[in-house]
Formats: C-alpha cells, structure tokens, sequence
C-alpha cells in the first residue's frame, strides 16, 4: 500500500514537472519568435537607412561627376579656340606675304612697262613696236590682276581678322569659366571627399546588421535600377520604385515586419511608412 501511494507521488511530479518544462519550452519558443520579429525588423531598419545612405553618396559622385566633364569641355574647346586663332595667324602671313608678292610683282610690271616705252623710243619698224605694244599691254594687264588680288587678299584679311576678334573673344571667356569650374571642383572635391568618407563608413555600420546574402542582393537590386533605389517605401498603395500597385495582403505582410518582402514586379525591397518614420527621426 505504501509502494503505491509512493509511485502515484512521484508519476504526479513527474507530470507536473513535464507540465512546466512544456511552459517552459512554449515560452522559449514565443521568445525567439519574438527576437526573430525584431531582428527582421533592425534588418529593415538597417537596410532602408542604407539606401538613405548610399542615396547620398549617390548624389555627391553625381555632383562631382559633372563638374570633372564640364572642366574637360571647357578644356577641350579651348583647345579647339587655341588651334583656330593659330591657323588664323598662319593665314594671315600666308596673305600678307602673297600681297608683298603681288606688289613686288607690280614694281616689276611697271619697271618693264618703262622699259619697253624707252625701247619704242628706238624701234627700227612697226612689227617692233607694235611688239612693244602688246608686252607693255600685257604688263598693264599683270598689274590689274595684282591689284585684283591685292584687293581679295586684304578683304580675307579683314574677315580674318574679325574671325580671330570673336574667336580671341570666347578663348578668354572659356578660360575664365575654366578657372571658376576649376575652383568649383577644388572646393566640391575638399568637402565631399570628407563626407563622402563618413557616409561610406555609416553604411558599412549598418552593413553588419545585415547578413551578407542580404547585401549581395541589396547590392545586385542597386546595380540594376535606374535610380539606385534598392529599398523602397509603399507609397499610396504602390511600390516606391516601379509605382505599381501592391496587394492588401502584401502590404498587412510589410506591416507586420515578420518576412523581407520584394516587390514582385521590380524585385525591390519594401518597407512600410514605420521604418521610415523610425530612420527618419
């Protein structure tokens, strides 16, 4: 009688320490789902002050990335500028050298001219001197040609010259713009290398609240879209990136921060408006 009472002791304790172990292990279960829950929701935490992030990294190297282009330009068509005043001066000797040319070919014409009317002052008979004649006629017409292009030459001249004022002109304006957009990019290269470098290290802080599957895809997303928006925020029912609608129960899913939930038309991340309240503050 006494061995039963005992053995109905020990199968109640039995029972009731199974009943508290079963707690016990119901209770560690609802705890790591809930530390599951959290970590889900610091990974999107993490990720949408990621993109924040990198989104402003994005926009320093779009801002110095165009100040380098536009230096170049500049530098490109002051070259151009630089090689047509050049090649203007080298047309201008050439012209001034063929119009000294063309004089001295005058000098010439009217030396032979007085030549040859001294020489018909002694002609013996008429074929002499209508000789004369013709070569004196010939000289004259040498020397209207000159003058004819005498006169072409110093009208080129004059739009040469015009040419080399305009351009002469715009080379001393580009070089000016020049020194202000080099100055531009001086100053822009000094600050944003600064924050440029902070913002890197933020983001790869919040990297490491993030498995690195997790990156790899943010990262690959990231590459692929025109904007670099790998995370999105649901704005009036619709994804943040592509503006296509989200289903309700997609979005309850997105509320509850249990999953990562990827927009299924542009494979972008979703967050709802309570992280980006959260970043935001």
């Amino acid at each position: 009688m006494a061995k039963a009472t005992a053995k109905a002791k020990k199968d109640k304790e039995e029972k009731v320490k199974g009943g508290v172990n079963t707690q016990s292990q119901v209770n560690t279960t609802e705890e790591a789902d809930e530390s599951n829950q959290v970590s889900v929701e610091q990974k999107l935490r993490a990720l949408y002050t990621l993109q924040q992030i990198d989104s402003q990294v994005d926009r320093i190297r779009i801002v110095r990335g165009e100040l380098p282009l536009e230096v170049e330009d500049l530098e490109d068509e002051i070259a151009g500028l630089e090689t047509r005043i050049e090649k203007y001066n080298l047309e201008t000797e050439e012209l001034n050298t063929a119009i000294v040319d063309k004089q001295n070919a005058m000098t010439d014409s009217l030396a032979m001219i007085k030549k040859y009317q001294d020489q018909q002052m002694n002609v013996r008979n008429n074929r002499e001197y209508d000789s004369l004649t013709k070569e004196i006629e010939f000289q004259n017409l040498e020397i209207q040609l000159c003058e004819k292009r005498i006169k072409e030459f110093t009208f080129k001249l004059e739009a040469i010259k015009q040419d080399v004022e305009k351009s002469q002109a715009s080379l001393d304006e580009r070089k000016e713009d020049l020194e202000i957009k080099k100055g531009e990019l001086k100053d822009i290269v000094a600050e944003t290398e600064k924050e440029e470098k902070e913002l890197l290290e933020k983001s790869q802080k919040n990297q490491k609240f993030v498995e690195d599957r997790l990156v790899v895809a943010y990262q690959r997303i990231r590459k692929n879209a025109r904007n670099g928006l790998a995370v999105v925020h649901i704005e009036r029912d619709a994804c943040g990136g592509c503006f296509n609608k989200i289903p309700p129960q997609h979005q309850l899913d997105i509320r509850m921060h249990k999953k990562i939930i990827v927009c299924e038309y542009c494979g972008r991340i979703l967050v709802d408006s309570e992280i980006v309240d959260e970043v935001s503050k």
